[in-house]
């Protein structure tokens, strides 16, 4: 599975109007739902929430990766958000999160959900390609870079 085939342009932020980590989340749901409008923004971020609640989806080196299953969702969908600032979201390392890349999951494709997981963690771990995300300026320059590192595996 390649992180283009559950990421689009559309789906990519390029900078969060948020700097808190509910509004961060809130602000990718609305996102989401606003890009696939049979999707419920009030669900997506529920689902979001819950998660965070079991643990934080902030792994470090600046990277958050929050995920979710809902039954509406036909195939796994992707949103990149970036936060130039940074978020406070509870980092294991303690430092601020600038990277989001969220995955929402159709409740029954666990080996999607898990595969798409590994793909974007096993991207994010590269320094240079974590610091050529936060160079790019557009949604499509961004895109371009997660969509050419993503043909090197």
């Amino acid at each position: 599975m390649k992180i283009t085939d559950f990421l689009s342009v559309q789906t990519v932020i390029p900078t969060l109007a948020n700097r808190e980590k509910n509004a961060v989340l809130q602000e990718i749901a609305g996102w989401l739902a606003s890009t696939y409008p049979s999707l419920d923004k009030k669900r997506i971020l529920e689902v979001l929430l819950e998660r965070e609640r079991i643990s934080t989806t902030a792994i470090g080196e600046g990277v958050a990766i929050p995920h979710g299953k809902l039954r509406e969702v036909e195939r796994v969908l992707g949103v990149f958000a970036r936060s130039p600032e940074g978020v406070d979201f509870a980092s294991l390392d303690g430092g601020p999160t600038h990277l989001f890349f969220v995955l929402i999951a159709p409740e029954n494709a666990a080996a999607d959900h898990l595969k798409a997981l590994a793909r974007i963690s096993r991207l994010l771990k590269d320094e240079t390609f974590r610091r050529r995300l936060m160079e790019g300026k557009t949604s499509q320059e961004i895109f371009q870079t997660i969509a050419q590192e993503d043909q090197k595996f």
